[in-house]
């Protein structure tokens, strides 16, 4: 089978890129062929479809008219987008096509040319983009539902988009574009949702369309088991990931100070947040954060190994995060806040701790928990271990994705 992958990024930037370049690797394992579509970009991994990328476009740069312009048509409806996607069919043809995030910098034109060339789609859904104009379902750093059955508008009023008036106006021509003038996404033969909560909550939100569970995966046989002895660990535990605001850092940060000095917090990642926290850190006297920047492979699961803990504060509803798919085939229980899809995975006392989202007390509390009671630490992450082998192994994506597939395909045969 060749499969087109398509992803605005083609760099490891985040989870949604781990599982796009993993679910290729995994269908390759299997005999399958693998095409890719996305935007150049000076982080890009080699790629043989390279040529037919987007143009790389830094949207965060919003100085000039002209530039603006350009933007905002590539993001509502890009004629370039299905150009060049035609160019990289006629060279390699695809069976089936697996959408991950499209918006924006590719945008969901492409599925006009899926459709065009009688390709099956499915898409995996990241995060809220189907309900939501920011994606986040985020207002003034706290989740919202306002845009509830498709009142968009609402996302003006609240300058939900980076807190910008223009950009809201934007994005919410983009939803109404793309859901209700245009119906784009019924050229969609599938969604999937890596985890039960962003499935009930966009039905929930009133999208109607058909959505199938499937968890993330992860290749457990690459971790190797650890030791789990206090002896074994530092005196300290881990938070990585993107570091924006909807990640629960500030609370992160003051659960820290609560802490006391003798119990180390790592940040590991970068994110525009990075230099304010830093200086909020020092500002405070809170000496027990460490800043380590972006790591990656074994040199980020390495400190992750020498933490007791990893801990996820997120204060935005979280889908299926793969940084705890990944502390678990690590064996570390997770300290993850509850809220969004991270409860489905974070078992209170079984595969770690939980604690209300953006209160910092309750995090400190069950950070000091965790310190006094290693034994039960180390349980818990002998447990988290055994959830990711039985739930999150490669072999049951696959199978799992297969299944998908074959749905995709025969929806595709009947139309």
């Amino acid at each position: 089978m060749n499969v087109l992958h398509i992803n605005k990024f083609h760099y490891l930037r985040g989870g949604s890129e781990a599982v796009y370049f993993g679910t290729a690797r995994i269908l390759e394992s299997h005999g399958h062929s693998s095409s890719f579509f996305s935007m150049h970009h000076p982080d890009n991994v080699p790629c043989e479809t390279n040529s037919y990328f987007m143009p790389y476009v830094d949207l965060t740069n919003g100085n000039g008219l002209i530039k603006q312009m350009k933007d905002a048509g590539r993001i509502l409806y890009s004629l370039e987008a299905r150009k060049q996607l035609s160019l990289l069919l006629d060279k390699y043809p695809a069976d089936i096509a697996h959408l991950h995030n499209i918006h924006h910098q590719i945008s969901p034109s492409i599925l006009h040319e899926l459709k065009k060339g009688n390709i099956p789609v499915i898409m995996t859904l990241h995060d809220y983009k189907m309900v939501c104009a920011s994606y986040s379902m985020l207002a003034h750093e706290r989740p919202c539902e306002a845009c509830n059955n498709g009142e968009y508008f609402l996302a003006i009023k609240n300058r939900c988009v980076k807190g910008s008036f223009t950009k809201s106006v934007l994005a919410v021509l983009e939803m109404f574009l793309h859901h209700k003038i245009l119906a784009i996404y019924n050229n969609v033969d599938v969604f999937v949702s890596p985890s039960l909560f962003l499935k009930e909550k966009l039905h929930e939100m009133g999208f109607a369309k058909e959505i199938v569970h499937l968890p993330n995966f992860i290749d457990t046989d690459k971790f190797k088991r650890i030791n789990t002895q206090e002896n074994g660990w530092e005196n300290s535990i881990a938070y990585f990931g993107r570091l924006t605001i909807e990640k629960g850092l500030w609370t992160l940060l003051k659960a820290a100070k609560k802490i006391g000095q003798d119990i180390e917090v790592k940040i590991i990642g970068d994110g525009p947040l990075r230099k304010n926290l830093e200086e909020w850190a020092k500002k405070e006297g809170v000496k027990n954060v460490r800043f380590l920047g972006y790591r990656k492979g074994d040199e980020l699961y390495r400190e992750i190994k020498r933490s007791k803990t990893v801990v996820l504060p997120s204060e935005w509803y979280e889908n299926n995060p793969m940084s705890v798919i990944e502390a678990f085939a690590l064996g570390k229980p997770v300290i993850g806040a509850k809220i969004g899809g991270i409860p489905e995975l974070v078992r209170n006392g079984e595969t770690g701790l939980t604690f209300e989202s953006g209160n910092a007390s309750d995090l400190a509390e069950k950070i000091r928990h965790a310190f006094e009671n290693p034994v039960k630490v180390a349980e818990m992450g002998k447990n988290a271990r055994l959830f990711a082998e039985q739930n999150f192994n490669a072999e049951k994506y696959y199978q799992g994705l297969m299944n998908i597939y074959q749905s995709a395909m025969g929806k595709q045969r009947l139309q």
